[in-house]
Order: structure tokens, then sequence, then C-alpha cells
């Protein structure tokens, strides 16, 4: 119906990431999360910070670095002004079965209220750091947190939270002790995967409510 006119400029190539000496390995913390020093979560929100984050993650998760989907919001932690971990938190995945059978939502029910389901898409601990209990401190502070900093961002406040664990590499255990709830598992199908055909990892499905009404507000 629109034909639009051919671009007056190419799009800028995308930029590769280069690694400085900001992300470069720190000196281990071994000691357990209640003996740590203070442990602070504080937003990425100017530039710099946001290349930071797109760094460490890029260096060192085993994803690499991916623009997040749709809205988003993302975390460093830091132990004595020390970066410890990073998070970024996305749009809910479309359409998860166990998941969709745990909120218990109808199709249309599921377009209408996806916003308030909010995907953990990263969580990286620094390699150097082998803190026993950190990361589900971590968890726990940011359950907190977000739905405050989201709402504020975007005037919606989530009450559902979503991630998948690569069960080849983790056991999701940081979450079990933060009191997340395992659903299932996905299919291998990924987002544009062919149907009945795996072709990314299987990986266990952890929720947590943010609300104690999630279903309700889900459903309605």
């Amino acid at each position: 119906l629109i034909t639009l006119p051919p671009p007056r400029r190419k799009p800028p190539p995308p930029q590769r990431l280069r690694f400085t000496a900001q992300s470069d390995p720190q000196p281990g913390i071994t000691g357990a999360a209640h003996a740590l020093p203070p442990v602070q979560l504080w937003r990425v929100v100017d530039r710099d910070h946001s290349r930071l984050w797109n760094e460490y993650i890029h260096r060192y998760h085993y994803l690499g670095h991916k623009p997040l989907p749709g809205a988003q919001l993302r975390y460093f932690v830091s132990v004595d002004q020390q970066i410890v971990a990073a998070l970024g938190f996305g749009a809910a995945a479309w359409q998860i079965a166990p998941r969709d059978h745990f909120i218990g939502w109808s199709h249309q029910q599921r377009q209408r209220h996806l916003p308030w389901v909010v995907n953990n898409a990263r969580f990286l601990i620094m390699p150097w750091v082998q803190s026993k209990n950190l990361a589900s401190k971590i968890l726990a502070m940011t359950a907190r947190r977000l739905p405050d900093d989201w709402e504020r961002q975007y005037r919606l406040r989530p009450v559902l939270l979503e991630t998948f664990v690569d069960t080849e590499r983790f056991t999701g255990t940081c979450y079990k002790a933060a009191n997340w709830t395992y659903v299932g598992k996905t299919q291998g199908r990924g987002k544009l995967g062919p149907a009945g055909k795996q072709s990314v990892p299987i990986k266990d499905i952890w929720l947590y409510p943010l609300s104690r009404q999630f279903k309700q507000q889900l459903t309605r």
C-alpha cells in the first residue's frame, strides 16, 4: 500500500567490540557472599557503561553480546567498586508451552499481557569470582529492584520473570536457591527454528513471580 523512496544513505557497518583494559581479569574473590563488603546493584544508563557492559558480556559470556529484544534493562553488580557480575533483561519469549501452562492463560490473554513478563536474558558472574551464594543473592536483589526500575522506564510493572538455563553448561542451582520455580524444558526450536525439529540446545525454564496475584493479572 505504501512505496518508500530509496534510502538516502547506507546504514553504518556493525561495530566490532574491542576488548579493553577495563574488562581485564581482576583479583579473585573467593569469600562467601555474607562475608563480602556490601554488594551494589546499579543500572546501566549512560553510553560508556553500555559499551562496557557489552564488552564484558561479549568477552566472558558463552553467548556473547547480541542486542536484547524490545524493552530492556541492564545492570552491573559491584563489590568494593569492583565489577563482579552483569545482568540483562528483555522482552519475554513469545510462546513456551510449560510457561504458558503454568500461567494458565489463553492465546488471547498471552497476546494482551505478555509485556508483563520479563526475560532474564543474560546473567554473568565474572570468571575470577568464586563466591558461595553470591549468584542467588544477586538474583534476589534484582527481583526486588527491577519492578520499580521497569515501571519508571516503561510505565508498566512486570509481574513475572523467566529465564532459560542451558543444562549442558549449568544446573540452575542459583535460580533454585533464589526461589525460582522450574516448570519444564524448551523444545529446542529457537525463535525461528522449523516446527518439530531441534535447532538450538534444549534448556530448562525457570520462573519467578514478582506479584502474588500474577496469575490473576496475566489471565484477566
